[in-house]
């Protein structure tokens, strides 16, 4: 277990601008790399809906096998997501990026020559093993770097990634599909996945070179740059150590741990319509060209960007996570519930899947500003982990849900209705069950 080391200096004696420009100094540092990374990481995960505009047939699945295996990428991401993050906490950022990334970019590339829905099955397992850990592992590294009242806005800037990869992955991936196929004997989808893939195992191998495991490593900072930053964040865990849970097994007592477990549980239901279904529903609305679908599937992050940044914005500025959270389930439960009158009017389908991404993305990052403030410093590796682990079975499920019902009622529609109860339910959850008090920031 990591103990900050204490030393003589006070956090405040370094002056209110020595205090910024400490932050500023980091965040420079180490967030336009990870911002980097997770760009890699949705483009390889996310990619999948794309591919589904042309694979399906060469591979032989419906609906329903082919949310089964996007499904079964959480399967494998739930496997090995708290071991990563306690790997993590042992050996540092650095070795664990390095194994991630690495292995996660070669999975993607290899997804290439799969030739049957096992093979496909099989793919999707091992990619989310292969990248199980990202997220929650830098969620983890920031808790090394920032406190709690300047997380919120390094987590929605992180999350602006997911944004970035969509903006890329949309127009990337439909010009690989529309002009690459049959290219060197190989079809649209093969040159994307190997192509797409690439990029992560260089990221991997530059992340052991470039990252510092801990403040105190920091050659990058000066003596009392570091001194102020292990003290601040020293009297940080020291206030949340009187107040939060002890063990991990305390905290598995609490219904608390189990709502937010629910919570996030949700948000991989409206990520999935964002991610896997949102370049099909595009497609059934007139549009045929895949340049022109990733065109426009692109328009959703931009809008999605802006509207995330300004809730993390002001979730920091209120130091108020839970309403904030809310707004944000409503919005994406109104975009996806409503997508069903507009499949033949592309103009109020890109309206609504605009609304739809703000909403899932606000969800995504105020969330993960919760725990690293409910938990305890000494059960953060373990907690944050188990409840990312444990709200994958979401990303299980919910795929699973609207492959059925497209395959067996003719349409999504029912499916799209599922994910927008299951978003509001997650909203509640936090408004009604976790109390503002129970967040400790102020």
């Amino acid at each position: 277990m990591h103990t900050i080391p204490s030393t003589s200096l006070e956090p405040d004696t370094i002056g209110q601008s020595g205090a910024h420009a400490v932050y500023r100094k980091i965040t420079w540092r180490l967030l336009p790399f990870l911002f980097a990374c997770y760009v890699f990481a949705y483009l390889d995960r996310a990619n999948i809906g794309f591919a589904h505009l042309q694979f399906a047939h060469d591979v032989g699945m419906s609906e329903a096998s082919f949310g089964l295996g996007v499904g079964l990428f959480y399967a494998g991401y739930m496997l090995f997501e708290v071991p990563s993050n306690l790997w993590l906490q042992r050996v540092g950022i650095r070795r664990t990026l390095l194994r991630i990334m690495v292995l996660w970019g070669i999975v993607s590339a290899g997804t290439a020559f799969v030739q049957t829905p096992a093979q496909f099955y099989l793919a999707r397992v091992l990619l989310g093993a292969a990248e199980a850990g990202f997220f929650p592992g830098v969620i983890l590294y920031f808790t090394y770097w920032f406190p709690a009242a300047r997380r919120a806005r390094i987590t929605s800037i992180f999350m602006i990634a997911i944004c970035v990869s969509g903006v890329i992955s949309g127009p990337l991936s439909g010009l690989i599909l529309e002009s690459l196929s049959g290219v060197g004997h190989l079809l649209g989808w093969q040159w994307m996945f190997l192509l797409e893939g690439l990029p992560s195992i260089v990221a991997g191998l530059l992340a052991y070179v470039y990252l510092t495991d801990r403040p105190e490593q920091a050659d990058w900072l000066s003596a009392a740059e570091k001194r102020f930053l292990i003290e601040e964040l020293r009297h940080e865990a020291q206030a949340k150590a009187g107040r939060a849970h002890a063990s991990i097994w305390v905290a598995l007592k609490e219904p608390k741990f189990y709502i937010l477990t629910f919570a996030y549980f949700s948000v991989p239901w409206a990520s999935i319509v964002v991610h896997i279904w949102a370049p099909g529903v595009i497609q059934k609305s007139g549009v045929t060209n895949f340049w022109h679908i990733g065109l426009l599937s692109a328009v959703p992050y931009v809008v999605g960007a802006a509207v995330m940044y300004l809730l993390g914005r002001s979730s920091d500025r209120m130091l108020e996570r839970r309403w904030h959270f809310m707004v944000s389930t409503v919005l994406a439960a109104a975009g996806v519930a409503l997508l069903p009158l507009a499949a033949n009017n592309l103009g109020l389908l890109m309206f609504l899947l605009c609304v739809a991404t703000a909403g899932y993305l606000g969800m995504l990052s105020l969330f993960w500003t919760i725990p690293p403030a409910y938990l305890s410093t000494t059960v953060a590796a373990s907690g944050i982990g188990l409840i990312s682990t444990l709200g994958q079975l979401g990303g299980i499920s919910a795929p699973t849900v609207i492959g059925f019902a497209s395959t067996h009622f003719g349409s999504n529609e029912m499916g799209l209705y599922a994910v927008a109860i299951v978003s509001i339910l997650g909203g509640l959850a936090v408004v009604l069950g976790i109390p503002a008090a129970a967040i400790n920031e102020r």
